[in-house]
C-alpha cells in the first residue's frame, strides 16, 4: 500500500532526483526505439505507460537489494513518466519528417548542435503553449485523454497491488532479451561470428515481370521490430496496409516497371519514387478531411482556452500560473524565429506567422487528443505546409521547417496534457510536471541527435530499404508538389495523385456513412502509408497484428498482459541493440 505519509507530502516527494534521472535515462532510450521505428515504419510508440512499468519494477528490485531505502512512490512515478513521456516524444520535433524530409530534397546533413537547439525549442514552446488549456480542458470540461487514463490506472495497479505489475515488466523484460538477440545475431557482422542471421528471407521460384520478388521488396524481414509494431497499431490498420502494398508492390509496380515507368533496377527507393504520390495524396485529403469533420472540436477549442486567461479559480493555486505562460512565449518566441532564420533562411514574419499558428494548432492537437486519443499531427502539419505553399510557393525549405514548427508544436503541448490528466487523477502537482517536461526534452534531444546523426550520417541512406522514412516521404511529396507544381510529375504519376486523393476522401466518407462496417472498411491512412513504405515491412507487421489478433480471440484476458509488454520489449530490445551496432562499427570494433 502507498505510504501515507507519501501522500501527505505529496508535493515534496514527486519530481524528485531519482525520478528525474529515472525519467530521463528511460525516456532517453525509448526515444532512441522511437526514432529507430519511425524512421522504418512511420509509426510511433507510447511511451508513458511502459516508463512506468518499468521504473516500477526497477525500484522495486533495488529496494529489495537495499540499494535504495525508501520505495518508489506513486506521485513520484508519475512525476517519472512526465520526464519519460517528454523525452520519448523528442522525435516530434522533426527528426522522423521535416528534417529528414529536407535532407532528401537537398542532400545536406543538417549539423548535431542544430539538430539540438532546432527541436529542443520546437519542444519547450510546445510545452509553454498547454499551459492556458490545462484548466479549461481538464478541471472543467474533464476530457478524456484516455491514454492519461490508462497511464494512471496503471500507477494504481502497480502501487496498489503491484503483482500485474511486476508481470507485465517480465514480460517486457524476455521481449527484449530476444529483441535484442534477434538484433545481435542478424547485425554483428564480425570475424569471430561465424554466421549471422537473413536480414530479408526471400520467396524462392517466384517472379513478377521476369524479376525476383525481393526486387519488388516482397520477402520476410529478420526482425521482431515490425511484429511488435503490427501488434500494437491493430489489425484494422495492418490489414489495410498489407491491401496497400499487394497493389503497390504486386500489382502496379511490375506493370511500372514493364511500361519503362520505374527505373529497371527496382528496389524500394525507384519504387516509392512514383508511389508516393498516390500514398502522399490518399494521407493528404483523408487527413484533412476528418480534421475537418472535427470542426465542432475546433470550434470547442477556441472557444474554451480564452477561458483559461481569467486566472486559477478557488482552490486551484497549485496550478501552472499563466505568467509562466506569458514569460515562455515572452523567451521561447524569439528563440525559433532566429533559428527559423538562422538556419533555414525563413523570414523573420512568417517565422512569427509560424509561431502564431503553432499556438492555435495546439489548441486544436489538445483537444483532438483529449476527445480521441490521437493527436493529427499530420492533418495539422499539412495545414500549414498549403499555407506557407501559397506564401512562398518556390520555397521548400520554408514550407517544410515552418510545418516542422506548427507540427512539433501542437504535439509537445497533446503530451503534456496526456500527463496533466495523469496527474490530476492521481492528484498530483501541475507545475512540477510542467518541470518534469522541460527535462524530458533536454534529455530526449541529448539521446536523439547523436542517435539521427549515427544512423543517418549522409542524406543518401534515406529512402533506402536500411531507411524508408515512410512520414519523410509524405513530408517530402507535398512540398515539392507545392513547389514544383502538378504539371511537372509524370503523367501517371498525376493520375495516381488525383486518383490517391479522390481515395482518401472517399475512405472517410464510407467511415462516417457506415460507423457499423468500419472495421472491413480499409484505413486510409494505413493504406496510404503502405505505398511509401517496403512490402517487407507491412507483411511482418500484418504478422504481428494477426498474431495479437489470434491470441485476444483465444483469451481476452491474457491477451491485454501479454501482447503490449512482448511487443514493447521487442521494439526496445532490437532497436536499443540496432543503435549500439551501429556506434561499435563506427568505433571499428565491427564491421
Amino acid at each position: 500500500m502507498e505510504d501515507i505519509n507519501e501522500m501527505a507530502e505529496g508535493s515534496r516527494r514527486q519530481l524528485t532526483a531519482r525520478a528525474v534521472v529515472a525519467g530521463m535515462l528511460l525516456g532517453g532510450f525509448m526515444s532512441l526505439s522511437n526514432l529507430y521505428v519511425a524512421l522504418k515504419t512511420g509509426w510511433s510508440i507510447g511511451v508513458s505507460i511502459t516508463a512506468g512499468i518499468l521504473a516500477y519494477a526497477i525500484f522495486a528490485a533495488l529496494l529489495k537489494l537495499r540499494v535504495v531505502r525508501r520505495a518508489f512512490g506513486m506521485l513520484e512515478n508519475n512525476a517519472m513518466q512526465s520526464v519519460a513521456s517528454a523525452a520519448g516524444y523528442m522525435t516530434g520535433g522533426g527528426t522522423v519528417a521535416a528534417i529528414p524530409a529536407l535532407m532528401m530534397i537537398t542532400g545536406t546533413v543538417m549539423g548535431g548542435w542544430q539538430m539540438f537547439f532546432w527541436i529542443t525549442s520546437i519542444a519547450m514552446l510546445g510545452v509553454v503553449m498547454a499551459i492556458p488549456m490545462k484548466q479549461q480542458m481538464i478541471n472543467v470540461e474533464q476530457l478524456r485523454f484516455p491514454t492519461g487514463i490508462a497511464a494512471a490506472e496503471t500507477l494504481k495497479a502497480l502501487h496498489g497491488e503491484g503483482e500485474g505489475g511486476a508481470g507485465k515488466a517480465r514480460l517486457l523484460g524476455w521481449g527484449g532479451a530476444a529483441g535484442a538477440c534477434v538484433a545481435f545475431l542478424r547485425d554483428a557482422k564480425a570475424p569471430w561470428m561465424p554466421w549471422n542471421l537473413p536480414e530479408k528471407l526471400q520467396i524462392p521460384f517466384m517472379r513478377l515481370a521476369g524479376r525476383p520478388l525481393a526486387d519488388y521488396t516482397i520477402s520476410f524481414e529478420g526482425s521482431l521490430i515490425m511484429l511488435g509494431a503490427g501488434a500494437i497499431m491493430g489489425f484494422r490498420a495492418a490489414w489495410s496496409m498489407l491491401l496497400g502494398a499487394a497493389i503497390n508492390f504486386g500489382v502496379l509496380a511490375p506493370r511500372l516497371y514493364e511500361s519503362g515507368v520505374i527505373d529497371p533496377k527496382l528496389g524500394y527507393k525507384n519504387i516509392v519514387a512514383w508511389s508516393v504520390w498516390f500514398g502522399s495524396a490518399m494521407i493528404l485529403t483523408s487527413g484533412l478531411l476528418a480534421f475537418a469533420f472535427q470542426w465542432r472540436t475546433v470550434v470547442r477549442a477556441v472557444k474554451s482556452v480564452g477561458a483559461a486567461f481569467g486566472g486559477p479559480g478557488d482552490g486551484e493555486s497549485a496550478e501552472v500560473p499563466m505568467l509562466w505562460f506569458f514569460a515562455g512565449l515572452l523567451l521561447l518566441s524569439p528563440c525559433v524565429v532566429f533559428l527559423e532564420w538562422f538556419l533555414f533562411g525563413i523570414k523573420p514574419w512568417m517565422g512569427v506567422l509560424s509561431v502564431f499558428l503553432g499556438f492555435f494548432i495546439a489548441i486544436v492537437a489538445c483537444r483532438a487528443t483529449g476527445e480521441t486519443d490521437t493527436t493529427p499531427t499530420g492533418a495539422l502539419g499539412k495545414i500549414t505546409q498549403i499555407t506557407f505553399g501559397a506564401l512562398a510557393p518556390a520555397n521548400i525549405t520554408t514550407n517544410l521547417m515552418t510545418a516542422n514548427v506548427t507540427g512539433g508544436v501542437g504535439l509537445h503541448a497533446a503530451d503534456l496534457l496526456t500527463d496533466l490528466k495523469s496527474g490530476y487523477l492521481l492528484k498530483a502537482d501541475p507545475r512540477q510536471q510542467f518541470w518534469a517536461q522541460f527535462f524530458g526534452v533536454l534529455a530526449g534531444s541529448l539521446f536523439v541527435v547523436p542517435a539521427y546523426r549515427l544512423l543517418i550520417p549522409t542524406a543518401d541512406v534515406l529512402g533506402t530499404d536500411a531507411w524508408p522514412a515512410p512520414g519523410a516521404q509524405t513530408w517530402k511529396g507535398v512540398a515539392e508538389l507545392l513547389a514544383k507544381g502538378f504539371h511537372t510529375l509524370h503523367p501517371t504519376a498525376q493520375a495516381a495523385l488525383a486518383v490517391g486523393a479522390v481515395l482518401g476522401i472517399a475512405l472517410v466518407l464510407l467511415e462516417k456513412a457506415f460507423p457499423k462496417y468500419r472495421k472491413y472498411i480499409p484505413s486510409a491512412t494505413g493504406l496510404g502509408l503502405a505505398f511509401t513504405t517496403p512490402a517487407f515491412n507491412t507483411i511482418s507487421m500484418f504478422c504481428g497484428a494477426g498474431i495479437a489478433l489470434l491470441i485476444e480471440r483465444r483469451n481476452a484476458a491474457a491477451a491485454e498482459k501479454l501482447v503490449v509488454p512482448v511487443s514493447s520489449g521487442f521494439i526496445a530490445g532490437e532497436s536499443l541493440v540496432g543503435v549500439l551496432i551501429a556506434a561499435l562499427v563506427v568505433a571499428g570494433v565491427l564491421r
